[in-house]
Parts: C-alpha cells; structure tokens; sequence
C-alpha cells in the first residue's frame, strides 16, 4: 500500500511500548499521518457487561548497545539481507535514532523497519502505479471546478517545463510522488494558469520511506530543530530517505504512549498520535452516554484551524451534571486531545470514574477507520494497517532472534 496512512499523495483529494523521555510534543492539534479517511458508521454502546479484554504485555527490551559500532552492527543484523544500500539505511536510521533520543534497541528498530517495510518496501521514493492516470484525472476535476477553459489546459500542458519537456510529456513519464510534487510546484510557479488549477498550495502532501506528512514536518522542526542540513527546502527532506526515517520514527516513538503494545503505536501512526487511547475514551462515553460513538479517536472537529461541535462533545455534554464540569470546562479539557496530557484532565479522570463503576474499561482500543486513496483498491481500514504492521514488526524480531521469551508470548491486543 504505501501509506495507506497516516497514499497520502492528496493529489486526489485536495488537501507500542512507551518511548522513554525526553520527547517533544508539537502543539496541539497534531497533524495526523494517515490518508484521507472515510468516518465510521457510529457503533452501538457497548453493553455494560461486556469484558475487558486481556491484558496486553510490552516486549521486553534489550539493553541498547553501548557503542556507535554496535549499534551499526545491530542494524545491519536487523535490516532486510538484500536491501539495496544497506549500510546507507543503517547508517540513516542510527542518526534518526541519535538526534530524536531514541534508545537504540531492537524492538524499536524492528518497530521503524515494520512502518518502512509497509509504505514503501524500503524505497526512499516509492513508485506509484498508474500515477500519470491519476494526475490526469485531478487536472480535469480541478478545470471543472474552477472554470478553467479546456484551451487553456492544453495551452498549459504542451508548454516546456524547465527541463525541455512539455508539461504533458513530464506527467506520461511520472513514477513517483517526489516526481509529481516537483512538477506541481513548478507548475505553479511557471504558470498563472497553474496557480488558478493549484490554488496557494501544493496538493501531494505526503512522501517518503514512511510516507510522513509534510504537516507534521512543518510542525516537529518549529518543536525540535532539524539536524541535518536542507537540501532545499524541507518538502525535499520529506521525500528524502534521512528525512523520512527521521521524520517518520519522529512520528512513530517520540511522544509518551500509554501503551504496553506497539500495536497502538502502528494505530496511532495511521490514524493519528493518541487515536488509540481516545477511541478507548469513546468507547466508556458511548457505554455510560448510550449514545452511539464512531470511536475514530477524534474527539473534536477541526475546521480552518477552529474546532467544531462533535458528536464526542454533544454526548459529554448530556453528562455534564454526572460530571460536575460545566461546558467550557469539558471543551478546554478536549482540546488537548492530542497530547499526552489530556489523560490527566479532569475530564479524562471523571469519565473513567463513571465507567468503572460496573468494572474495568479498556484504556485503549483500535480506531475503527476505513482509509481511502487512489492507491486502494480494496476495503481498508486502521486496524488493518496496525495489524499488518505489527506481524512484520514481530517478524524483524523472530527472524532476528531478537526475541525474549516473555515477548514470544505476548499478546497483541484487542
């Protein structure tokens, strides 16, 4: 699939175990990795004599080597035996690893190589199939919708480009993402006509070896200064391997997770950072509530950077009273759903309180997200993508030997 999470080429659209700290989180809301997705039909609650699933149990990790040598010895151990420029991923992911503070263990190798393995299959700048079709079929859309004469796309797509090539010969030869966003910003720069198709803003949104959201990118170095030098401008960092094993790992293991299984980290990389312990939260809303929640780990809208009535919100609201929190107070704690914080509100605490009343709730849960893109072309969803990064995840490590075996027998979650 190549992100699912988490295509994120929007040409179409317009638009785990706990990382020990330090770690930064960017401000809230955080810009999810995940391709555009489709909200799920609300779920019924979830009847109160329901159980808790079994508890899940944290891969038990290595002590990190203590040396640069060692830790390039692990990675070249760890990483695929017939990856093309094998040194060159090792030596990228150990400087990821260094400037994010990540302990250098193999579980959370195993864990980036899981998410690259499934983006990309360890292609820096993936290829896309069919990819000319699909820029094709976007220009005609966009022509239609702002009005824009069909003379005046074809004036536009038999003018050279910057390497001698028409515009039109430059989309029948594009393979890859970093192809395609190379072409629309010259295309916008070169062509008033371009900016009126393209309007303020470069619509592939996404790329790389994890396919990382420049979003996120913007966000994370106005947080953590980026270590290595642009080439560029940082769009191009995202579509390079060092920046986008740094960016994605950045996305993957630098914020504090409430998890004992990187199940929900893989969730979270897909659907968005805490997904997983907010569709938890929907869930003990939706049970005490009875009102019926799409536990998407959404729990406010967001528009134009403003967020909006959501169903999460409407149903708090009717317990209010139970709560002893009045509107306002509910909606500050909301907003900041995305962090790590939002656990310690008083909101978080008092829901819970409720919910546990008649027995445990589960703190975590799988965001229950069907994903659409071009690229798909079967029904998908973020459980899906969290399952099947996880069974590679859990293969880097069996193959490797990597394995205790407390984790052999560790379980996966719900």
């Amino acid at each position: 699939m190549n992100n699912l999470r988490r295509l994120l080429i929007l040409v179409t659209l317009s638009g785990c175990a706990s990382t020990p700290e330090p770690v930064v989180e960017p401000p809230a809301p955080v810009v999810k990795n995940q391709p555009a997705k489709i909200k799920p039909t609300p779920v019924a609650p979830v009847p109160k004599k329901t159980p808790a699933p079994p508890p899940v149990a944290a891969p038990a990790a290595k002590a990190p080597p203590s040396s640069e040598k060692d830790i390039h010895e692990l990675l070249m151990k760890l990483l695929p035996a017939k990856l093309k420029d094998k040194a060159g991923w090792a030596d990228d992911l150990q400087s990821a690893y260094k400037a994010l503070q990540i302990p250098p263990t193999p579980e959370y190798f195993c864990a980036t190589m899981a998410v690259i393995e499934q983006e990309s299959s360890f292609q820096a700048d993936p290829v896309v199939p069919g990819l000319p079709a699909i820029i094709r079929r976007e220009i005609a859309q966009r022509s239609e919708k702002y009005s824009i004469p069909q003379t005046v796309i074809d004036w536009m797509l038999s003018s050279n480009s910057r390497d001698g090539r028409s515009f039109s010969q430059r989309i029948d030869a594009l393979k890859t993402e970093k192809e395609l966003s190379d072409l629309i910003e010259e295309i916008i720069a070169m062509l008033p006509a371009g900016r009126e198709l393209f309007p303020n803003y470069n619509p592939v949104h996404t790329g790389g070896p994890m396919q990382v959201s420049v979003e996120f990118a913007e966000s994370h170095v106005r947080a953590r200064p980026y270590p290595y030098p642009l080439h560029g401008n940082l769009r191009n960092e995202v579509f390079s391997r060092r920046g986008g094993v740094y960016f994605g790992s950045a996305i993957l293991l630098d914020y504090p997770a409430p998890y004992t299984d990187m199940l929900y980290r893989f969730a979270d990389f897909n659907a968005g950072r805490y997904s997983s312990r907010n569709a938890a939260f929907q869930r003990a809303l939706s049970r005490i509530s009875g009102q019926p929640l799409a536990p998407d780990g959404d729990l406010l809208r967001y528009k134009d950077g403003n967020t909006e009535a959501s169903s999460t919100l409407k149903a708090l609201l009717t317990l209010s009273r139970a709560l002893k929190m009045s509107e306002g107070e509910i909606q500050r704690d909301l907003r900041l759903e995305k962090l790590s914080s939002f656990s310690k509100t008083p909101l978080y605490q008092r829901l819970y309180s409720l919910a546990d009343q008649n027995g445990t709730q589960p703190r975590i849960a799988l965001p229950q997200i069907d994903l659409k893109s071009p690229k798909i072309k079967r029904k998908l969803t973020t459980e899906w993508f969290a399952n099947r990064v996880n069974s590679r995840y859990k293969n880097c490590l069996q193959q490797k030997g990597s394995v205790s075996a407390d984790s052999k027998t560790a379980k996966s979650g719900s």
